[in-house]
Parts: C-alpha cells; structure tokens; sequence
C-alpha cells in the first residue's frame, strides 16, 4: 500500500469471508485529503458482486440467527477489546483516508468501540411477552427475530464509528450484513470487517464492497427479494431515493439523513460554556458532522461577549495534516466540498455578512480550509438552509425568545438543536418547542452509545443506539395459543 504504514489493511472485496478482486478487476483510488495524493487502489466493485455479498449474507443468515444470544454477544465483546488494542492502527488510517487529527481519530475509534460493547449487552437481553388474551380464549405470545440480511450504506465522515454504530446492532439482532462503504474511505471499514473475523464472526455474516458506482451497484440488491433490510447514513437527496426504491420490496427501512442544526445562546447562559460547547459542536470533526451546529442564534444582551470570545478560540485553533503533532483542524474531505463552503461564505457576504476571521483558502496542497466566523448573517442567505459541513460558524442575534424558536425550526431538517440556558424553566420549555429528535442542553456534545440516535422531519427515520438500535434489525410474530374453556 502505497506510503501507508499500517498492516491488516484489505484492499479488495470482503466477500463471504474472503477477499477477492471486483468482477472484471476494476480499481479507484483512495485520496490522502491532505495532500490531494493517492494513498492506494482498492477493488471497484460491480453489480454481480453487491449480488454475490447478498448471496453470501443470505447463505449465513439462517445460521448466524441460531447462534446462541451469550454467543453472539462474546463476538461483540471481542470486537470491542481488540479496536480497543489496535486503536492506534485504526486511528492512523483513519487520518489518513479522512484528515482528521491523530486526537479525533483516536476519540471515533474508542466511540465506535463503544457500540460493540453495547450491543453485546443487548444482544441477551432480546425479549417479547405472554399474556392472556382477552376474552379469556387464547395465550398471547409474543417473539422478536432477525429481520434478515441487511444492506449498510456509510458516509465518509466517520468510517469507523458509523459502521459499528450499524454492524453492532444488526449483529447483536441475529442479521447477516452486507457494507457499503463510501468511496473516499473505504479502508477503515475494510479493516474493521477482518477484525470482526478475528473477532470470531463466521464467514459470510459480514461482507464488505467498496464501490464508486454505488446506484448501480446497491440498485440490484435493493430490489433483490432476499434483502430485508436498508439502514443508510447521508443525505438527505440521496435518501429520499433510496426510501422510493426500498418501497417496491417494503424494506424495513432506517434514513439518518442531514442535519441544519441551531445553537441558542440565551441571555442567562454561562457564555464561557456556551463557547466551549460551540467551539464542540462547530469544529468537532472538521465541522463534517451531520450534528455540527450550524446556524447560531445569540441573545442581543450577550452577543458582544459570546463572539468574541467565541472568535478567538476560532482563530486559536491550529489547521494542518491530521498525523502532524498540535493540530486540531484537519482538510475537508476533497475540493468539492471545499468550493462548496467557499460558496456558501461568498454567498452570506454578498447578503451583507462580515467575515471575523477565516474566510480564505490557504495556498498549498490538500483540502484545508480555515475556522470562519460569520455575524451579521442574513436569514435569506444559502448558509442558513443548507447544510455547512465545514469549521464556519454563522452568527445571527435575537431579543425574542419565541422568534428564535420559530427561526431554530425553520428548517426542513430536525437532527439535533443546542440551548444554553441556566433557567430550568426555559430549559425545559424550549427542549420540548424545538424541533429536533435530539437536544443539546448545555452541552455541545451528544453523541452517545447508549442513547437513542435521529432525527425528524427530513434528517430521517428511525434511531441508532441505545435501547432502541437493536429494534430497527428485529421484528415481532406474534402466536395466538388456544385454550379451550
């Protein structure tokens, strides 16, 4: 592998517990985003393998169903302590083929481990109920099981940690996999898919096909009858797409789609800790985050102290290769996204925006792009409905607090929203008028194992983690019991 210097790293199709080349021997290559240069070629894969992998998850599935739940749940155990022991592997390569720090790679890698623990806790804990029925007639049983083999699609934004945060589950639950994985960072999940083998998952029950043509690829699968299932991470276009082609077989179907998020900064909030918890939730990951917070809303009475502030640990804020040593904001992931943000910022200045810091793209190679902070932000402008994905923060002010509310859920996204509020009244209050299936409250970051993930109105369907993860990959039979009088 070219200038990579971490072993264990599969470059072709995982493919019932082998790794083969792709139909007809397609390639594409795998960009360092810091540098714009190729780290490695991995296989391409085509129509007949997607085809091949859900052979290969059908074949396995009846099996892996009636492994033992204790079983199931050791596996997962062992994925965790061995992501656990190789996280420097995983963090390198991580950093690699998406940017980010050293620091942040090894945080998703210890996040992502988090997922294996849970689930194997959840996998023995799969119930139903007994009742009696009714009118006294019939037992009532009730019983959860695997809904079958499941198609993953995974952005790039966090290749180790959104994977698990679907395999985990999906296994716990007694599914058979087939990974999609996107095509800027395929090798993370690649090596995560041989640690699960190693971990003592059979062959067959995780597969793995990195493609650059995924509609064409997942298409034929999609409307395979054998699939059972789609869990799909990105955006929301593409799953609105996705949702439409799923209907024809009536997939069980989880969409965690965009995000536009809203921070609120009340006049009664600890700014100190609102900044901390901005400076969080805006450059965690680059700004690539579909829970980043996007569109700042700051009270009048406080907005002077908060920017600021606010703007000064922007500008403190180290930018450069994620394996460099101090750095805490790495490149974007390639030059559309890049010439997207530019963009968006040219976009709110030309509505009358100004530029506190950042702004401009620096000279030299990779896809960097430096912390920016925006105020004066008109609501018209492009940076308020789409969704950033980048270290720019868009600073708007308020005087009512209803007005702010309404402003927060202007939006045809509702992942998450954060408040700052040192009232309990308020706190609860706006927690339940903002429209989101997550809430930040005083807290810039939410993401947790144990908790249930998504989003609603258009970020999506369904929920990741917590106790209801394991529910998106079961389904309920029921049995109605005769007992004669």
């Amino acid at each position: 592998m070219k200038n990579v210097d971490v072993p264990g790293v599969p470059r072709g199709l995982l493919v019932g517990g082998a790794e083969r080349d792709a139909d007809g021997g397609a390639t594409f290559e795998v960009v360092d985003p810091a540098t714009g240069g190729v780290l490695c070629e991995v296989a391409d894969a085509a129509p007949r393998d997607g085809l091949a992998a859900l052979d290969s998850a059908a074949a396995a599935g009846p099996g892996w169903a009636c492994v033992p739940p204790r079983r199931r749940a050791e596996i997962l155990r062992r994925v965790h302590d061995l992501l656990l022991e190789r996280s420097e592997e995983f963090a390198l390569l991580i950093t690699l083929e998406m940017g980010k720090s050293l620091d942040e790679s090894r945080a998703e890698v210890a996040y992502g481990a988090q997922f294996f623990r849970w689930f194997a806790e959840e996998a023995v804990r799969i119930d139903g109920h007994w009742k009696v029925s009714e009118d006294g007639s019939a037992r009532v049983l009730v019983m959860r099981r695997p809904v079958g083999p499941a198609l993953l699609i995974t952005p790039w934004n966090l290749p180790l940690a959104l994977p698990a945060r679907k395999i985990a589950p999906a296994l716990a639950a007694g599914c058979t996999v087939v990974v999609k994985p996107a095509e800027q960072t395929p090798l993370t999940t690649l090596k995560l898919a041989a640690l699960l083998a190693d971990a003592g998952t059979p062959a067959g029950v995780v597969n793995v096909i990195p493609t650059s043509r995924p509609a064409a690829v997942t298409g034929p699968m999609i409307r395979d009858d054998r699939l059972r299932k789609l869990s799909f991470t990105g955006s929301t276009e593409v799953g609105r797409t996705l949702l439409a082609a799923a209907s024809n077989q009536v997939l069980r179907t989880s969409l965690e789609l965009g995000g536009n998020a809203p921070f609120l900064v009340c006049h009664d909030a600890d700014i100190d800790a609102a900044v901390c918890g901005a400076i969080v939730a805006k450059t965690r990951n680059i700004g690539q985050a579909c829970v980043a917070a996007n569109r700042f809303y700051v009270h009048a009475e406080v907005a002077d102290e908060f920017v600021t502030k606010f703007t000064e640990r922007m500008e403190g804020l180290r930018v450069g290769p994620g394996t460099a040593p101090g750095t805490d904001l790495g490149p974007l992931i390639d030059d559309q996204q890049r010439a997207r943000l530019v963009a968006l910022v040219d976009d709110a200045v030309l509505h009358g925006a100004e530029v506190l810091t950042g702004g401009t793209v620096p000279a030299g190679p990779g896809f960097f792009y430096p912390p920016t902070v925006l105020t004066g932000v008109s609501p018209d402008c492009a940076i308020t409905r789409e969704e950033i994905f980048g270290p720019v923060a868009a600073i708007q002010t308020f005087t009512d607090e209803a007005e702010a509310v309404r402003e927060a859920n202007h939006t045809e996204y509702g992942l998450v929203s954060y408040l700052y509020t040192r009232d309990l009244t308020r706190a609860v209050r706006l927690s339940e008028q903002l429209e989101s299936g997550m809430v930040g409250l005083n807290r810039g970051l939410i993401s947790d194992a144990s908790a249930p993930f998504g989003g609603i109105k258009q970020s999506g369907l369904g929920r990741e983690g917590g106790n209801s993860g394991i529910s998106e990959y079961l389904e309920e039979k029921y049995v109605a019991i005769d007992m004669p009088a």
